[in-house]
C-alpha cells in the first residue's frame, strides 16, 4: 500500500478534532427516532386528536396570560389629578390632566401637568405649588376606583415610583425568559410549566395584599418571572406537537387569544373597580392549570432529543392509544428501534453549546437583533402618534378608551396580515418585508415631516403648479396640520409592521434552533424583546430627554436587520432541528445554483460502502483522490461542522 493511500485510511480512522475552536455535530447517522417529523409523529396519527386536544389546552392560558401582560395599563395608569386646597381662602391649584400614553404591552404615563396660578401660567410656580401639595383628588378612566397610584398618591415627588413598578414586570420577565429557558433544556418543558404555575399563584395573590410600593415592585418582579416561565414552556410545547404544515396557524391562533384577553381587559377593570379585585381576578384562573399536572404530558419530541427513551415509550404508548393507531401498521419499525434504544444513556445540551457553532448563534443572534428593535421601535411610532394627543384637541385620540383600542387594533390587523404573508412568502420573506416597512416608515417619519416643516411655509400656493396646490388643499395647508397627517399615518404603519416584525422573530427563532436548546435560544429572543420594552419606561423616567436620538438608534438598527436577515435560511415546511449538527446544517440556500450541478450529484449518489479508499491512487500519479477524501457535502457537515453546503443533512 502507498503512503498516499496509508495516509487517507489514517484520515478515516481518527477522530476528527474541533477545528478552529468550533465543536463538532455527532459523527454517527440519525436513527428513525430522530427523525419526528418525518417518521415519529406520522406514526403516532400525525396531528391527531390527541395533539389536538393538547393544543387547545395551551390557547386557554394564552387569555390568562394576556390579562397579566397588559395589567399596568390598568394598574399603574396616571389619573387626572387636583390639588385639594388646605383652606377656603387659599388659591386653588388645579392640574390641568396629563396626557397618557400606552405602549404595545404597558401604559407608560406622562405626569408632566399645567399648573394655572392666580389665573396665569407660570412654570416656577407650577413646579412649587404643584409639589406642595399635600391632599389630591383622583380621577381614573380606565374603569377603576382605585388603582396603585391613587391609593398611595404617586404624583409630583413621588412619580418615579411607577415606572420603577412597571419596570419590575419587564425585569422578572427578562430575567424569567433566561433562566426558565435553560431548565426547559435542562429538566423539561412540563417541569417548568408547573413549577411557574405555582409560584405565579404565589406571588400574583401576595401582589393583591401589598402594603407599600416596594412591596408591590418586588412581588412584580417576581410575578413577572413566573409569567415568563408560563408563557415560554406554552409557546416551545405548542410548537413541538404541531406538523411542519401546523405550526404557524396553530401559534397565530395563541397569538390572537393574548389580543382577546387585551380587548377584555377594560370590561374586567370596570367590573372589579378596585385594582386588588382586578389582580386577584386576574391571578386565580391559574388555578385550573394545576390539572395540568396529570393531563398535561411531557414533550415527546425533547425526549427523544435527550434520548430518554424510557420516558418515551410510555408517552408514545399512550398516544398510540388515544389516537387509536394499529401498532402493527410499523412498517418502519420505530418500536423496534426504540425498544434496541432504551439502554442508552440521556444526553442532555445547555444553551451554552450554541457558542461553538458556526452558523447557529449567528441565526439566533439575527432574530435578537430583530426582537429587540421591533418592540423597540414600536414605543417610538406609538409615542409619536399619541404626542398629537398633546398639541391638537381634534384628534381622534382624547381618551383613554380610544388610545387602548387604537393600540390593541393595530395589533390585531397586523396578526391577520401577518397570516398570509407568511403563507405566501415564507418565514424568511415575510420577515424582511414587514422589517422593510418599519424602515421606511420610521426613516420617512424622521426625515420627511421635517423638510415639509421646513419648506412648506416658503411655498406660494399661488404661483406654484396646480397639482401641488390641490395636494395642499387636501392634507391642508399649515405645516403643523401637514406634519400631524403625516406622523399619524407612519406611526400607524410603522407600529403595524414592528408588531408583525417581533412576532415573527420569535417564531422564527423556534423554529431554527434545534430542540435540545430550542428553551435557551426562545428564552434569549424573548429577553431581547424585554429589552426592547424597557426603553420605554427608562425614555419616561427621563423625562423625555434623548428620545429623538432614539428613534434614530432604533431607526439604524432596522436597516442593519434588512441586511442580517437575508443569510437566515427558510423553515417553511421544514422538519425541525432535533440536535446541534441538524442546527448547523440548517443554512440559507445559495442565491446561484452551483456551476457544476451533475458532478454534486455524483457525489451524493455515491454510497459509502462503495468507496475503497486503499485503492486511491497516489498523487503523484495523477488523477489523485476524491475532493475532502471522497465524502459527500452531507456527511461532512455531520463530521466537522462544515455548514457551508447546500444540501440538507439526512435527518430532514
Amino acid at each position: 500500500m502507498s503512503e498516499t493511500a496509508m495516509a487517507v485510511v489514517q484520515l478515516e480512522t481518527e477522530d476528527h478534532q474541533p477545528e478552529n475552536g468550533f465543536v463538532s455535530p455527532e459523527t454517527e447517522s440519525p436513527g428513525l427516532l430522530t427523525r419526528i417529523d418525518d417518521c415519529v409523529l406520522p406514526f403516532l396519527g400525525g396531528f391527531g386528536k390527541y395533539q389536538r386536544q393538547l393544543i387547545v389546552l395551551t390557547w386557554i392560558p394564552a387569555l390568562f396570560i394576556g390579562f397579566s401582560q397588559y395589567s399596568d395599563e390598568f394598574l399603574l395608569a396616571q389619573p387626572n389629578n387636583t390639588c385639594v386646597p388646605p383652606t377656603a381662602n387659599t388659591t386653588n391649584f388645579t392640574i390641568i390632566p396629563s396626557s397618557l400614553f400606552h405602549g404595545p404591552n404597558n401604559s407608560f404615563p406622562r405626569t408632566a401637568a399645567y399648573v394655572y396660578y392666580n389665573g396665569t401660567h407660570n412654570n416656577t410656580a407650577r413646579h412649587l405649588q404643584h409639589c406642595m401639595c399635600k391632599e389630591w383628588t383622583f380621577e381614573l378612566h380606565t374603569g377603576l376606583m382605585q388603582n396603585v397610584v391613587t391609593k398611595w398618591s404617586l404624583v409630583c415627588d413621588s412619580a418615579w415610583k411607577v415606572h420603577i413598578a412597571k419596570f419590575s414586570l419587564l425585569v422578572g420577565s427578562i430575567f424569567g425568559y433566561l433562566v426558565f429557558g435553560v431548565l426547559a433544556d435542562w429538566f423539561g418543558r412540563h417541569p417548568v410549566l408547573i413549577i411557574s404555575v405555582l409560584f405565579m399563584l404565589v406571588f400574583g395573590l401576595t401582589v393583591a395584599f401589598s402594603v407599600n410600593v416596594p412591596m408591590f415592585s418586588t412581588l412584580r418582579f417576581f410575578e413577572g418571572f413566573c409569567l415568563a416561565g408560563i408563557a415560554l414552556s406554552l409557546y416551545i410545547l405548542r410548537i413541538e406537537l404541531c406538523l411542519p404544515a401546523w405550526r404557524f396557524s396553530m401559534t397565530m391562533v395563541a397569538s390572537f387569544v393574548v389580543l382577546g384577553g387585551q380587548l377584555l381587559m377594560p370590561g374586567m377593570a370596570y367590573v372589579c373597580r378596585d385594582w386588588q379585585v382586578l389582580q386577584a381576578v386576574i391571578i386565580c384562573p391559574l388555578l385550573l392549570m394545576l390539572a395540568y399536572i396529570w393531563i398535561f404530558p411531557e414533550s415527546l419530541r425533547w425526549l427523544l432529543a435527550t434520548q430518554q427513551y424510557g420516558r418515551s415509550k410510555w408517552i408514545m404508548g399512550h398516544i398510540i392509544k388515544k389516537n387509536q393507531v394499529n401498532p402493527e401498521l410499523d412498517t418502519d419499525h420505530i418500536l423496534t428501534e426504540l425498544q434496541n434504544a432504551l439502554h442508552k444513556k440521556p444526553k442532555k445540551t445547555c444553551i451554552v453549546k450554541m457558542v461553538g457553532t458556526r452558523n447557529l448563534w449567528k441565526n439566533i443572534v439575527v432574530l435578537c437583533v430583530n426582537s429587540l428593535t421591533g418592540y423597540g421601535i414600536h414605543h417610538c411610532f406609538a409615542r409619536s402618534m399619541m404626542d398629537h394627543h398633546e398639541t391638537h384637541e381634534s384628534t381622534m385620540f382624547h381618551n383613554f378608551y380610544a388610545d387602548y383600542y387604537t393600540m390593541a387594533g393595530i395589533a390585531v390587523a397586523s396578526c391577520m396580515a401577518l397570516c398570509p404573508a407568511v403563507g405566501l412568502m415564507g418565514r424568511r420573506g415575510g420577515l424582511l418585508m414587514f422589517m422593510i416597512i418599519t424602515a421606511l416608515a420610521s426613516l420617512l417619519q424622521l426625515g420627511l415631516l421635517n423638510l415639509l416643516g421646513k419648506y412648506s411655509v416658503h411655498l406660494n400656493i399661488g404661483t406654484v403648479q396646480p397639482s401641488v396646490c390641490l395636494l395642499f388643499i387636501l392634507v391642508g395647508t399649515h405645516s403643523d396640520t401637514l406634519n400631524k397627517n403625516f406622523s399619524i399615518a407612519f406611526s400607524i404603519i410603522g407600529m403595524f409592521s414592528s408588531h408583525a416584525v417581533s412576532n415573527l422573530s420569535i417564531f422564527f427563532c423556534a423554529e431554527i434552533t434545534p430542540t435540545v436548546i430550542r428553551g435557551g435560544g426562545l428564552g434569549l429572543v424573548l429577553a431581547s424583546a424585554g429589552f426592547g420594552m424597557l426603553t420605554a419606561p427608562i425614555m419616561e423616567l427621563h423625562n423625555q430627554k434623548g428620545y429623538f436620538l432614539h428613534h434614530i438608534i432604533f431607526a439604524c438598527c432596522t436597516l442593519i436587520c434588512i441586511i442580517c436577515i437575508l443569510l437566515l435560511p427558510e423553515t417553511r415546511y421544514q422538519p425541525l432541528p432535533e440536535t446541534l449538527a441538524d442546527g448547523e446544517c440548517y443554512t440559507r440556500q445559495p442565491l446561484m445554483p452551483p456551476k457544476k450541478p451533475g458532478e454534486q450529484r455524483l457525489l451524493l449518489a455515491q454510497s459509502e460502502s462503495s468507496r475503497d479508499y486503499t485503492r486511491a491512487p497516489p498523487v503523484e500519479q495523477g488523477g489523485g483522490p476524491l475532493p475532502h477524501g471522497g465524502r459527500s457535502p452531507s456527511h461532512l457537515c455531520h463530521m466537522t461542522g462544515v455548514t457551508n453546503w447546500s444540501v440538507r443533512p439526512q435527518t430532514f
